[in-house]
This record gives structure tokens, sequence and C-alpha cells, in this order.
């Protein structure tokens, strides 16, 4: 006979009137004395007879209340020999289950090393600009245009922008203009040879006043002030004299210009927006600084920071910038528009001319505009990696609970054992804690080692640096922290859950599992899958946007062109080389312009108009004007839809344009563009600005295909070819044959042309490829993230099926007497797992289509992603799934009905 609910309540109030209160071992009363209850009932005795009797045992109240006591006392006199205990046997478990703590450790320590590897990254993308003291008050002025079409975000801003904010605003206490021409080609005054440099910058001499770079040699109050000298960085004076110091030495650049290092200053930190080796100042003679001089609003070349002083709001100041629009900006509007001009009626048009403040510690990670620097990071994976270390580390630990209880079958009779031979629930409650905390931080010392094992790879996928920080005991005390943290979350449900067991039951035979229904356990299971089956959606619809990009007709063909780089190293003879090289028999065709459909190479934009039509902003349009020769049409394989590509034989093509199909619908050409014209300034005033007085129009005697020339997030907008001097890049277009030979050919010529000059080299396809290489990088690392959180979701799975194969023992042995085929019972125990996978594949696949959508939302051209993708990710789960649940399933299938029924 059984203690009813009452019954169990009239005791706890009885055991509670007479003082048995104390935590932990007031539960282990009530236990202890409702098991010794019902085994006096099962004589017959009535409930109240059998209490009576088991109190009699205990002496009463005053037995009751020095048995509390006495424990007690034993829990404060043997805590620490306890502990010392909980570990060894903690130990001794471990080893005597070696495959299923292989298991538990393997998976907590690939969840761990995953998660580390994603806090490294986000650390380091986080810390970005942070080696500056000022950061938090230094901000980047941006540009939003919305004019003639054209819709842009720039990160630059005019020449005079810097000066005139510092003049009219209070707030800023200084600012800085950088203004990017590209590489240089340097050489020491006794090289004989040039390098190519990619990181040279024009700046101000406050450059070193805002921003945190020390100077290692030479006056920081005198840098960048006097024409001619420079400041480089201590890689750079290393490289060009080493040991030596460089200050006073004479740099080269270009072949022209003559310079003398003044300043010395240390490496830019890796985690900065920019990494400039070579300064030159914006003054004297030089191009450069004349054009720093302007006072024309309207040209957006340099990007300018400010520094503003503390206690600055910035939104407020932000706001107060619109004033700059009006008081300095719309009257040189107005007087290439018109008098009648008004930023009013400029807006009412729907156009826009804004200027706004970007933190600097923002712009790695918030930053896309037109003219960065580098190639910026993205919050939006921040928040997305961080969510999937997040899960991959719950993962971890729903496995750590689901293959705890799947053992405890095993260990209900040590439990109850270990009951009747005194030990208190809290006693369990704490072995088994200690057990979690030992697995955990074995599982930590493990991922340490995967991790560094994985960052090298990591770090070339991710093109970063990343480094364990084994010198930093914060470090280790974080992990520390965190191992313990995780070990006792883990460990909470399975130690409660087993130190719950009845020792009267478990003896027997007679198992209180709890949640009898696995509910809980099942909803683990679904959730792990959702996030599998979420990830490897994601990864799919990466990969098939790519190849969409890689694919999609671009309006040019890049493949067979090569690209030969820095042809300004050949002048004069950049023509004498492009002819020298189209002998070759292996050369179909070349072209000499710095303009390519690839972003990092020339752009320039002008507003053009309808000839006929008043030069007003209703009537103009916003286009790219690109500077090639006669045969760059054909180089790049580009398709002429109507008229005719530039010739030779027609000399007044020098005044002609091909526009492209959007640059015809924008002009509102008609479908007979051909022989119309279309007109701009020709001239600048003073200034700089436009001279309304000059005006120069061309004749359209072609239109191209509408090709891609920048990312495919962005729309094709209207673009012109005209026919003038432009030398960045000799392209060529080759015979598909062995390309080193056509490569070794080009370069031979190149050093008989220019023997002093670096020969560098890319192919159009690869220069194509790099504009997309985030998002080749986010493909890798998810898919690589989507198989780690699928092998850990699987050790779950396999846990769970460990834990149901055991409790239902008994049952497979009696189907297969009474006749239960294998394949019957294998598919008996795979159907509710089966379950489990379709319905993680009914929920993730809503949330992956809205981030599927989301995430595509940033292409103006996309792939279509169809259900065929979302079924495939679920039909991959379920065979995962199916492959990991088929070796308990069979081997339970598989097993002697006889050894699971010899008790019964």
């Amino acid at each position: 006979m059984q203690l009813t609910n009452d019954h169990i309540d009239y005791i706890i109030k009885d055991l509670q009137y007479r003082g048995i209160v104390v935590d932990g071992i007031e539960e282990e009363m009530i236990d202890h004395i409702c098991s010794a209850v019902e085994v006096e009932m099962k004589h017959s005795v009535r409930f109240i007879d059998a209490y009576h009797h088991v109190l009699k045992s205990f002496g009463h109240t005053s037995g009751l209340l020095a048995t509390q006591k006495q424990i007690l006392q034993e829990e404060n006199h043997k805590a620490k020999n306890m502990l010392r205990n909980y570990i060894i046997i903690g130990l001794r478990n471990l080893r005597k289950q070696g495959f299923y703590s292989f298991i538990n450790i393997a998976g907590l320590a690939i969840g761990v090393s995953a998660c580390l590897i994603i806090m490294l990254f986000i650390i380091d993308e986080l810390q970005y600009d942070t080696f500056n003291t000022k950061a938090d008050r230094i901000y980047r002025v941006h540009n939003e245009i919305k004019f003639g079409g054209n819709y842009m975000h720039l990160a630059s801003s005019s020449a005079p922008t810097a000066h005139t904010l510092l003049q009219d605003y209070p707030e800023i206490q200084a600012a800085v203009r950088f203004r990017s021409y590209g590489s240089y080609l340097v050489k020491s005054e006794d090289g004989a040879i040039n390098i190519k440099e990619q990181n040279v910058i024009w700046t101000d001499s406050s450059f070193f006043n805002i921003f945190s770079v020390p100077v290692l040699e030479g006056n920081a109050a005198l840098a960048l002030k006097d024409p001619g000298c420079i400041a480089i960085s201590k890689r750079t004076a290393d490289k060009y004299f080493p040991n030596t110091s460089a200050i006073g030495k004479t740099l080269i650049l270009d072949n022209k210009y003559s310079t003398k290092v003044t300043i010395v200053y240390e490496d830019i930190p890796e985690a900065s927006h920019f990494h400039f080796d070579i300064l030159i100042p914006m003054v004297g003679d030089w191009p450069v600084a004349q054009e720093a001089q302007s006072t024309a609003y309207m040209s957006n070349n340099f990007q300018t920071y400010i520094l503003v002083k503390e206690n600055t709001d910035a939104k407020q100041l932000e706001t107060k910038l619109a004033g700059f629009i009006e008081t300095h900006v719309g009257p040189q509007i107005a007087q290439v528009l018109g008098n009648d001009f008004t930023m009013e009626k400029f807006r009412a048009a729907g156009n826009i001319y804004e200027i706004t403040l970007m933190p600097l510690l923002d712009i790695h990670l918030k930053s896309h505009q037109l003219g960065e620097f580098e190639n910026n990071g993205n919050i939006t994976y921040i928040y997305l990696f961080a969510t999937i270390a997040a899960f991959i580390l719950i993962i971890a630990c729903i496995n750590f609970m689901n293959m705890s209880t799947a053992r405890s079958a095993n260990r209900a009779k040590e439990v109850g054992v270990r009951k009747v031979m005194g030990s208190l629930r809290s006693h369990l409650i704490r072995q088994f804690l200690t057990e979690s905390t030992l697995i955990t931080i074995f599982s930590f010392f493990i991922a340490l080692g995967i991790s560094a094992l994985l960052l090298p790879i990591f770090n070339s996928l991710a093109l970063k640096d990343l480094h364990l920080p084994w010198s930093d005991p914060l470090f280790y005390g974080t992990l520390l922290v965190a191992a313990l943290v995780i070990g006792l979350m883990a460990g909470v449900y399975p130690s409660f859950f087993l130190s719950a067991f009845k020792p009267a039951h478990v003896l027997k035979g007679n198992i209180s599992l709890g949640m009898k229904s696995g509910l809980i356990r099942s909803a683990l299971v679904v959730f792990q899958f959702v996030i599998s089956i979420f990830l490897i959606v994601g990864a799919i619809t990466v990969n098939q946007q790519l190849n969409y990009i890689q694919n999609k007709n671009l309006g040019f063909e890049k493949d067979q062109v090569i690209i030969v780089q820095d042809a300004y190293a050949l002048r004069p003879n950049v023509q004498s080389f492009k002819d020298e090289v189209l002998r070759m028999t292996s050369i179909e065709s070349g072209s000499i312009s710095g303009y390519l459909p690839v972003e990092g190479t020339y752009r320039n934009d002008n507003v053009f108009w309808r000839e006929g039509n008043a030069a007003v902003a209703e009537n103009m349009v916003s286009l790219q004007n690109w500077s090639v020769d006669v045969d760059y049409v054909k180089t790049m394989g580009m398709k002429i839809k109507k008229g005719r590509a530039f010739s030779s034989d027609f000399p007044s093509d020098s005044s002609a344009v091909i526009l492209n199909e959007a640059g015809v619908i924008q002009f509102g050409l008609g479908d007979d563009p051909i022989g119309k014209r279309i007109s701009h300034f020709s001239g600048q005033k003073p200034d700089g600005s436009p001279d309304p007085s000059q005006v120069k129009s061309r004749t359209v005697i072609g239109v191209v295909e509408n090709f891609h020339f920048s990312s495919m997030k962005e729309s094709i907008s209207a673009l012109g070819l005209f026919m003038n001097s432009s030398d960045g890049f000799v392209s060529f277009r080759f015979k598909a044959s062995n390309a080193q030979e056509v490569i070794n050919d080009i370069e031979k010529i190149w050093k008989r042309v220019a023997p002093d000059q670096p020969f560098q080299y890319s192919f159009l396809n690869d220069d194509f490829g790099r504009m997309y290489s985030a998002e080749q990088r986010l493909g890798k690392i998810l898919g690589t993230f989507a198989t780690l959180a699928i092998i850990i979701a699987c050790l779950g799975l396999f846990a769970l099926t460990a834990f149901t194969t055991e409790q239902r023992t008994k049952e497979i042995g009696i189907r297969k007497v009474l006749g239960a085929s294998v394949s019957s019972i294998v598919m008996l125990l795979s159907r509710e797992f089966g379950k489990l996978v379709i319905i993680a594949f009914v929920l993730a696949s809503p949330i992956a289509w809205y981030s599927v959508n989301w995430w595509l939302q940033n292409y103006a051209y996309k792939t279509e992603i169809g259900i065929v993708v979302y079924i495939l990710a679920g039909i991959t789960a379920l065979l995962i799934a199916t492959l990991t649940i088929s070796y308990q399933s069979i081997r339970a299938a598989t097993s002697d009905p006889v050894k699971s029924l010899k008790n019964e």
C-alpha cells in the first residue's frame, strides 16, 4: 500500500511542527520516514499507526531533533573530506563510463571551442579604433546626396568643409582631412627599383593631434607642416632604411616627388579602419595641395574627421549642420543652376543633400559608404556570430543534461544504496554537481587545445590574425569562472533529478523518472535541430547568391582578361607598351584605361543634361563618365546594342559619348538615341566650382548593354564612355591558352620598357570575385559553424536515443519474444525521433525564410531561394539524425531478449 498525497502532507506538517525545518535535512527526513511508513503499511497497518511506529523508532520529537543536530555537526566537520571524496568518486565514474564520458567531454569541448573562437573574433571586431585616447570625441563627416538619378552615401566631403566647420561651430576643437590618390611607386634616393606602396595618403598637419599614433622619431609639433616633408611608419622606415635612422633621408614617389622624412611613427594598430604607412602634407605647390585649397563645396573628394570638445552633444551638433548646407553648399548650387534655385525647391523635388557625423568607433562595423579606406566589418555579422556562439554553447549544455539523465538508470541503484547508507540528498546533489564541474573543466582544457589547432584555419577564413591570450591572467580567470558556471548550470537538472530517487523504489527496480512524457528532452532536441536547419539554410543561401553573382550576365566578359597595373610607371611609353604586347599571337585586344568594371578602380561622376533643355536640377542626370581608349569596348567584351563603338577612323569620336541603357532612359533619349546630344559644364571658376558660362556637348554614337561596374547590392546607374586619356591600367584579352606563358611574355616586354619598375598584374575575374570576398568568407564560416552545430546536436540525439533504449529494454525484449523483426523495432524507435526533426523543420523554416529574405534585401540583384532549399536542409538534418539514431536502435533491436528479461 502506498502513501497518498494527504498522507504525505500530514507527515510534512507534523515534522515541521516538531522542529524539523533545516533545508536539505528536512527533505531527507521526510523521504526516509515516508519510505519507512510505506513498508509498515504493506503489513496491513493503518497509516496513523504506521507513522507513530516510525516516530517511536526515532525517539519521537526529541530523537528527531537530536538526529537533525547530529547531521548538521557531521556536515560541518566533514566538509573538506567530503569535497575530496566527491572529486575521487567523480573521477572514478568518468573512468568507469569512459565511452559516455568521452562523448560528454567531446561535445562540451567542441561547443566551448567554437564559442571561444567566435568570442575572440567578436572582441577583435569591437576593439577597432579604441587605441585612440580621444576616440569618443572623433567623428567622420559624411554626405548623403540624391540627385540626377543617383543616390550616394559618401564617406567624404569637400575640401573647404574642415576649415568651415572649425570656423562656424565652436563645439569643434580640431579637424583633419585625407586625400587618397591610390598606390605610389616608392624608392629611396639611392634605390634602383621602385616598390609599390598601397597605404599612402595626403593629409593635414593636425593628424597627430587627433589620432593617438605615437611619434618615435622627429618633432610631432612640427610634423607635416613643410612642403616636401613626409611622415612614415616604423615598418616603412625599416624597409627602406634598415639599421639606421630614417630622419632626414629621401624617398622618391612615382619617380617625380622627392620627399624628406621628418617623422617616424609607430605602426598603426591592426584594429584600425585605416593603415597609412606614408603621410604627405597637403601644402606647397603640388597639385594635391592646390586641390586642398579649393573653396568648392560640390566636389567631395576629401575624408574629413573632426575632434569635438569635451561634453559636446554630437546629436545636437549634427542637427545644427543643416545650416552648413544652407549657408555654404546652397549658394554654390544656385550659381550653377540659376538664381531662382533654393534648397527648399531642391528638397521638394525629392533630392537630398545632407551632412552627418559618424562616430569613429562605429566606422568599422556600421559604415559602408563610398570612399571607405578599407573594407569594413558588419555589425549584423557580429550579432549573428554572437547568437551562433550562444546557441552552440546552449546545445552543448543540453547534451550534457540529456547524457547525464540517459545514464540515470545505471546510477539509480547507486543513489538508493547511498541513501540507505545515510547520504543526504544535499550530499548527492553536491556529488553530481562536482562531477558535472569536473567534466566542464576537462572540456575547457581540451577546448583550448582544439581552439589552438583551429584558429589558423579560422584566421584564413576570416582574414584575421587572432591568437589565444596565453599570457593574460584575466583570460584564465574568465575561463575558470565560465567552466564553473557552465558546470553548475549544466549539472543542476541531472543532480536534482538523480538525487530525488527514492531508495525503496530504486532498489526494487522501480525508477521514478519524473517528466515521464519526455516533453522537455524532446523540446531540447527540437531546439537543437531548429538551429541546425537554420544554419544549413543560411549557408546554402549565401553560396547560392555567390553562384548567382558569378554566373549572372554581367554585361561584359570577365574571363581571359589580364590587368597590368600601375601603367603610369610606363609614361611616356604606355601606348608603345600596349602596341608591342598586341603583336603577341596570344593577345586578341588591349585597352589603356584606369576605369574598370570592378570596385577599387577609377570613378568619376558629373552632371549632364539633354542638349536643348535648361541646365536646371529637374533636367540634370548624375552620370558616371569614364575615360577610355578606342579598344575598351572590345577588350572588355561589352555588347553594343545600338550604334557603334569608338573607332580611330572617326576623329570626331573625341567629342562623342557611348551611353549605357540606363543612361539613355534617364536622359529620355527614346528608342533612337544615336546622333542626339548631351551637355555638361566644361570649365571651372577659380574656386573650383562649375562655370555655367562654359558648356560642351557630346554626340551619342552608341549604346552599350548595361554592365555591372559596382557591387550587385547597387542598381546599375547612368554611365557614359568618353574617348580620353586615362592610364591607370593596361588590359589585355588573351586566347584560352597557357596563361602563365602569356604573363611571362608580357612581363618581358614590361621589363624592356620600364626596367626599374615592378611588374604587377591580376585577372579581371579574380578582381571581380574580390568584390564579394566578405560574402565568400561568410558562407564558409556559416558552413563551418553549421557543421559544428549539427555534430553537437547529433551527440545530444545520441544521448536521447541511449536514454530511450535504456528505458525500453524490457519492452524491446518482449516484442522480440513475440516475434517482432529487427527492422520493425528500429522503425519503432526511429519514428519517435524522426517526428522531432520534422517538428524542428516546421519551426525553423519560417525563421530561416524571414532571415534569408532580410539578408537578400541588401542586393539589388539576387537569386531566388525556392522551397527546394528548405526541403534540402530538412532532408539533410533528417538523414544525419537517422544515421545517429540507427546505431542505438539497431544495437537495441539486435540484443538478446534473454538478457533483458532474465530478472523478470
